[in-house]
């Protein structure tokens, strides 16, 4: 019996939609004998139908339905697997060793793609800042099926590396369209992602708006939108428009399944004061007691009688008094209130401070601390948010000088992650996929900073934009001037020209300025991130047919991985095709001769050596690992690799099911 191999591919979109399905409904899945002449599980649409009785839609019967060129392809896009990897860039992280903050350099919808059998149903927050489409920024330009390679090159669509990534001008045919497909299989593969109550903000400006809001109505559910919060961007708007000036963004917000729990805004002062009186309450008695409400009325006895104020009728039932600004006597009034006598009574003990100010008897509380009031859909400084202006000016603190266009200020990004209460969750992931400067990790690092029982994490990924080429496509003198300082700081630094490398650049000054301004209370904060960049698979391609196979292309067989991958590569690519977090801690002990990784003290233990020896399969065993990974080289014979199988069986206690399920080769 030998172990399995790991197919060292993505998940499958299409299968994960059919497991889903299976869950809810088994008895419209049945078998058919493929074209390839295997049996494999399918649907029986005849039996969903059945299912959903009256719900389903008939053929040629008219619905409403939001649609664009390319949404097909689109949606199989995010459904295909792809055979690429990640592989890890330690020179280039910060705490490689500690660190659970992820930094990823790619395609973000390949990285997404490879990051799902990891992170699926994992993720808590996700903000992202896509081009807006405004016919002068670029977007992806994915490979779907609407033109031909050729054809995409001619018209400027890839450049010679067949890189997809251009400008999207509005005299494209396909404006609209391709922006759309863009964000569509990306958001697809993004909501497999969230947790079960995790939140999506997504910033936007009036361009794709209404498409944008459709476009989440069908994958996130319309009944999981939550908001468009509106942010004021600028207060100095420019004079190109003759007809408004554009002052405000937005960012669209949906949950995955949408709870009941309250969004949390910013706290009041504890010198805020509050009107006790509510119109639309009923008349309620409440009995204020004595010595315990402050008031500027000068010292008097006061009758009973009708007090109030044009709004509101106020009956005091009983005679007060007051002596140096106190209340001496029980103040018993009668009106139109908004709390009953306990909850009075319980604020009062908790330290609420009432007031009664003047013979009108319209009572006010300053509480000592509020609770976070439900925020707005206004995102302004009232809010402690800044504008682009000062995030513009917080990059020269940084650097010295301007080095990212158009970027986001942390105020924003890390307002609204405070939106949900995250004290009582075991574990935060916060995901940026199209994270440009940085601006995500940053708030994060702050966030992380007031929650100090548990880190909150982050995964940034970025395409690794040339930054030369940015310079030459830049729309104007001052888009030139700062991305020519991203250049120079590149050059100075002995960095290539990417954003990803000033963005690194920016999250490592961020790390240190953080920890130097917090002290004490920011020495175990953690400010690294692990590197990791998107390449083809760890295997080689081979592809011979039968009546090739001579000797020395068999030999070859024996051992596919690429010349150029270290021990990291593998255990990586592994860990993802396995379904294992990539930010998980890890140690390598060498037994005779051999490196042995163990990830999360035996989540994961891998040896890739040539040769391995009794010594090592005992300390591996001794682990008490929940899976084992080797390579083919690690073994002479087919007899030595069921050699190590049963020896895993016999150590460990396993079945022949669970050995098969637990160790696998590459």
């Amino acid at each position: 019996m030998n172990p399995e191999k790991l197919p060292l591919q993505s998940a499958d979109g299409a299968q994960i939609n059919l497991d889903k399905l299976y869950q809810i409904a088994p008895s419209c899945f049945t078998e058919a004998r493929g074209s390839d002449g295997k049996v494999r599980r399918v649907v029986n649409f005849d039996v969903l139908r059945q299912l959903l009785g009256d719900a389903a839609a008939d053929t040629g019967e008219e619905f409403y339905q939001f649609t664009w060129p390319g949404k097909a392809e689109a949606r199989r896009e995010a459904a295909r697997s792809i055979r690429k990897t990640l592989r890890p860039i330690p020179e280039d992280s910060v705490d490689w060793d500690t660190t659970q903050n992820l930094y990823i350099e790619g395609d973000n919808l390949e990285v997404l793609k490879l990051l799902q059998k990891s992170y699926m149903g994992k993720v808590k927050m996700i903000y992202i800042d896509p081009p807006y489409n405004t016919g002068k920024d670029f977007v992806y330009h994915d490979d779907f099926a609407t033109t031909s390679a050729d054809h995409d090159l001619a018209e400027g669509n890839t450049d010679e590396l067949g890189n997809r990534y251009r400008r999207n001008t509005d005299s494209n045919g396909r404006f609209h369209s391709e922006w759309c497909s863009m964000i569509f299989s990306r958001l697809t593969i993004a909501h497999t992602l969230l947790a079960d109550d995790g939140v999506i903000f997504i910033s936007i400006d009036s361009h794709e708006l209404i498409n944008l809001k459709k476009i989440c109505d069908q994958i996130f559910g319309e009944r999981n939108f939550i908001e468009i919060f509106n942010w004021a961007k600028t207060e100095t708007p420019e004079n190109l428009s003759k007809k408004a000036k554009q002052i405000i963004e937005y960012v669209l917000c949906y949950q995955k399944n949408k709870d009941s729990v309250k969004f949390s805004g910013i706290k009041k002062t504890s010198v805020s004061s509050n009107g006790l009186l509510n119109q639309p309450n009923g008349v309620k008695t409440l009995v204020f007691p004595a010595n315990k409400v402050l008031t500027s009325i000068p010292n008097q006895v006061i009758p009973a009688g009708m007090y109030g104020t044009d709004s509101y009728d106020v009956e005091l039932l009983e005679e007060t008094e007051v002596k140096d600004g106190l209340f001496v006597k029980p103040v018993s009034l009668r009106a139109k209130f908004k709390w009953q006598q306990e909850y009075l009574e319980e604020e009062m003990r908790n330290g609420t401070i009432i007031k009664i100010p003047t013979l009108k008897f319209s009572p006010s509380y300053e509480k000592t601390e509020y609770d976070a009031e439900v925020p707005s859909n206004l995102i302004n400084s009232k809010v402690n948010v800044d504008t682009n202006e000062v995030a513009g000016n917080y990059q020269v603190e940084l650097f010295g000088k301007k080095v990212f266009n158009y970027p986001k200020p942390v105020s924003l990004v890390k307002y609204l992650l405070g939106f949900r209460d995250i004290s009582n969750d075991d574990e935060i992931i916060v995901m940026d996929f199209f994270s440009g400067s940085g601006t995500t990790a940053e708030a994060v690092m702050q966030l992380s900073l007031e929650i100090t029982n548990k880190p909150v994490k982050y995964i940034l990924v970025q395409l690794q934009e040339d930054l030369q080429k940015s310079l030459v496509s830049a729309n104007t003198p001052s888009e030139k001037e700062i991305i020519q300082n991203a250049i120079d700081l590149c050059n100075e630094n002995k960095m290539p020209c990417y954003i990803t490398e000033v963005a690194k650049e920016r999250i490592r000054r961020a790390g240190r300025k953080i920890k130097e301004e917090a002290r004490l209370q920011g020495q175990n904060l953690d400010t690294g991130f692990r590197v990791f960049r998107v390449d083809e698979s760890n295997m080689e391609d081979v592809y011979f047919q039968p009546s090739a196979l001579s000797q020395d292309k068999l030999d070859l067989l024996l051992d596919n991985v690429k010349h150029d991958r270290t021990d990291l590569d593998l255990l990586f690519g592994a860990m993802l095709d396995w379904g294992v977090q990539l930010s998980l801690p890890m140690s390598k002990t060498t037994i005779d001769g051999c490196n042995v990784y163990t990830v999360n003290e035996g989540d994961l233990v891998a040896c890739f050596a040539e040769n391995i020896t009794e010594n090592v399969i005992a300390h591996i065993a001794d682990q008490s690992p929940l899976r084992v990974l080797f390579r083919d080289s690690c073994f002479k014979t087919d007899a030595d690799k069921i050699n190590i199988f049963e020896q895993f069986k016999q150590r460990l206690g396993w079945s022949d099911e669970e050995a098969m399920k637990n160790i696998r080769v590459i």
